[in-house]
């Protein structure tokens, strides 16, 4: 939703890319799996940390990339980029992160399967590998380190190490904003920190350590 609504504040006519998309062969035992998984329901379908069916972008737009596409170049799964030119069959961009930051590189379409296994099938989608990434989840945040970061909480975070992990991607305090938008709660501006407090359960009293065994 955020990506969406910082898209539209960007000048300029935006690009749509749509995916291919199809059922492994073999995955399923039924003859007729195309009447039964029309296309349009596998363009229905989203993953996490998989390009959705459709994807919007514009020159100047922040992408992530969402598969290793060549570590040498460093293209990897999380690298930042920025859109320089929407192209029918390529994306180019410039990448913004990483001992490669500068570097112009294209992006082509590829053949993805979700590591997903909740459908009866094998769902293949042709297309780039790419996020708009002006907001990204905290799972997905993890190695970002950011000058400046907006923390949105619509709902509080629901695993130990969440919110630190969040918190951790800015490098000073004054760079961090953080956003508790949940309209259920009775006190505004707080939010909670889950800590799974059994870990600390079994945790023996401090003991002296020989520093040869640390060697």
């Amino acid at each position: 939703m955020l990506n969406q609504e910082v898209l539209k504040r960007l000048p300029g006519d935006s690009r749509i890319y749509k995916s291919c998309d199809t059922i492994c062969k073999g995955s399923t035992t039924s003859d007729a799996a195309e009447a039964l998984y029309p296309a349009e329901y596998l363009n229905s379908l989203k993953f996490s940390g998989f390009p959705n069916h459709q994807i919007e972008l514009k020159i100047g737009a922040p992408i992530m990339l969402l598969r290793n596409l060549n570590p040498k170049k460093g293209l990897c799964n999380g690298t930042r980029l920025t859109v320089t030119r929407c192209y029918p069959f390529v994306i180019e961009a410039v990448i913004i992160t990483g001992n490669k930051a500068g570097n112009i590189t294209y992006i082509p379409r590829i053949t993805m399967k979700p590591a997903d296994k909740m459908y009866p099938f094998v769902l293949k989608r042709k297309q780039f590998p790419v996020a708009l990434c002006y907001a990204m989840t905290i799972n997905k945040s993890q190695g970002q380190t950011m000058q400046n970061v907006g923390l949105y909480l619509p709902n509080s975070v629901f695993s130990h190490g969440h919110l630190y992990v969040a918190i951790s991607r800015v490098t000073t305090s004054c760079g961090l904003k953080i956003i508790c938008a949940d309209e259920d709660k009775t006190i505004n501006g707080y939010t909670k920190n889950i800590v799974y407090r059994e870990i600390f359960n079994d945790i023996s009293s401090p003991r002296h350590v020989d520093a040869s065994m640390l060697l």
